[in-house]
């Protein structure tokens, strides 16, 4: 019983500052995403505008939303460094 060792939390974080950063970094791109997706309605209710079709909303942001996502994971799982 003596030789256990103990599991207790010493106060400090699983991830690191770098991972924050990083997860910031991914957040923005999902942010930029949806903001990119946005828009193209009509003034006018009677005219079809075929600028929600355009390459921005249909293939970048989709990319960009999915690649955030992506980059979360990554930041999460990035080991820290060992000094």
């Amino acid at each position: 019983m003596g030789n256990k060792k103990s599991t207790e939390a010493k106060g400090e974080f699983v991830l690191e500052r770098n991972n924050f950063i990083l997860m910031g970094i991914g957040i923005a791109a999902i942010i930029l995403g949806f903001i990119l997706m946005s828009g193209g309605k009509s003034t006018d209710p009677n005219v079809f505008n075929e600028g929600m079709f355009n390459f921005r909303r249909i293939t970048l942001a989709p990319l960009l939303v999915f690649g955030g996502f992506v980059f979360q994971i990554y930041a999460i799982l990035k080991k820290p460094k060992k000094a």
